[in-house]
């Protein structure tokens, strides 16, 4: 999938005008069915089946409903699963671009990723008090990185019992093993399936507090889908299962050096000190290598990835955390085009984000306070990896020319936050 692009100047993006807030309209039928057989190949590529669970509880609709996010397929999923029923979808506001009317007729609600935006919960009480259709939206905001649950919103509980419905939750098993994100886009031959609960009832989110509603959620979306890989037998041979490996395995568990392992084939490599491992087929990792001395021994990936957290988590208390590099910076700040206005400097410590362009006439800061997490990507609309900041009215979408920063970038801005978090209460 890609996306329209085109470039302009800085003067000429700040002239455009922005567009018009608009209120969720109903889901075309006819859109639904087309979508739902558009799906179809997909889902019957991988085999889909799903489950319910205390759905009768859920009663008809509408319903608030939550979805775990791993790849495309699994909005390929909820059309299958929840058909006939219409809904709204809340998806980013790039998805937009360049195809607006399209999209708002298949019932999307368009918001940015990880940016402050009350109008989206006045649409989905729209959507749902006023147009009778029910919503699904994707908490985490994001494809999964390790195949584990990314940070979630707190508070869901607000909109909870602002909204006086059910909430339900589709839980999918075998989209990220199918097509992770790291992988440059390669579907493996993986079956999928899904199971659809009743998370919550009117009656229950009304006696929960807040708190409890949030460790309701935090449990829903507690997987680990290499693990889960594991446990089912489940087979990924295909010989190209650790290409991009080292987007997320960035840092050499052997002799500590970044930006220096490659994912390919079958194999990750350290290029610093010679330290290699196999990606064997239920998804584990292999040490192939001699060094007497590593780090770390890893052999599941997502416990790499926490290392990885841990060792950032470190550099920012100690001071030491930055990531400065080249970028080239295209903005959005409507739904006709992303527009590549040029190239710049972005930098991230722990006073948060600087991005300096477009011959000194961009200048932009955001501090980590302002998101709990970072909307970043991996070959995104086939352009390339990127770092994504900025606020309601403008986006700034960063594509590194250094390598292999995203995933480090994602992880130091979620712990500054914490750290934010935890200063402010102390």
């Amino acid at each position: 999938m890609k996306i329209k692009s085109c470039k302009m100047n800085w003067e000429e993006v700040q002239k455009l005008p922005r567009p018009q807030h608009r209120k969720p309209g109903k889901p075309s039928r006819v859109l639904s069915m087309v979508m739902r057989l558009a799906s179809t190949p997909d889902l019957h590529a991988v085999h889909f089946t799903y489950t319910k669970k205390n759905m009768e509880k859920a009663g008809k609709g509408p319903w608030l409903i939550l979805m775990n996010h791993s790849s495309f397929l699994d909005l390929e999923m909820a059309s299958k699963i929840l058909f006939p029923q219409r809904y709204n979808i809340v998806c980013t506001s790039d998805g937009l671009v360049g195809k607006e009317g399209l999209m708002r007729h298949l019932g999307c609600i368009p918001t940015q990723k990880f940016v402050s935006d009350l109008s989206l919960i006045t649409d989905i009480k729209h959507a749902i008090q006023n147009n009778k259709i029910s919503v699904l939206m994707y908490p985490e905001a994001s494809y999964s990185f390790d195949g584990t649950a990314t940070p979630l919103p707190r508070r869901m509980g607000v909109l909870f019992k602002a909204l006086h419905v059910p909430v339900v939750m589709i839980t999918t098993y075998g989209s990220f093993a199918r097509d992770p994100l790291y992988n440059n886009l390669q579907k493996r031959k993986v079956k999928a399936s899904a199971q659809i609960e009743c998370l919550l009832t009117p009656e229950e989110v009304e006696a929960k507090s807040v708190d409890e509603i949030d460790a309701i959620l935090d449990q829903a979306f507690s997987f680990d889908y290499f693990r889960w890989q594991k446990e089912n037998g489940v087979i990924i041979d295909e010989p190209f299962r650790a290409d991009g490996l080292h987007r997320i395995l960035f840092k050499c568990a052997c002799c500590g050096e970044e930006g220096k392992t490659e994912g390919k084939g079958t194999t990750l490599v350290c290029h610093a000190c010679g330290q290699s491992w196999e990606l064997d087929t239920l998804g584990s990792l292999v040490e192939k290598g001699e060094n007497p001395s590593p780090l770390k021994s890893f052999t599941h990936i997502p416990d790499w990835y926490a290392w990885e957290r841990e060792c950032v988590r470190k550099e920012i208390d100690d001071g030491q955390y930055v990531l400065d590099t080249d970028v080239d910076i295209g903005v959005i700040v409507d739904f006709k085009s992303l527009y590549m206005v040029g190239s710049g400097k972005l930098h991230h410590d722990e006073k948060g984000f600087v991005l300096d362009g477009c011959e000194g006439k961009l200048h932009y800061e955001q501090t980590p306070k302002e998101n709990y997490s970072l909307y970043s990507d991996y070959f995104w609309y086939e352009i390339g990896d990127v770092i994504c900041i900025g606020k309601k009215d403008c986006l700034y979408y960063c594509f590194p020319k250094k390598k292999d920063v995203v995933a480090k970038t994602r992880i130091a801005a979620e712990e500054l936050f914490k750290k934010y978090r935890s200063e402010r209460r102390k």
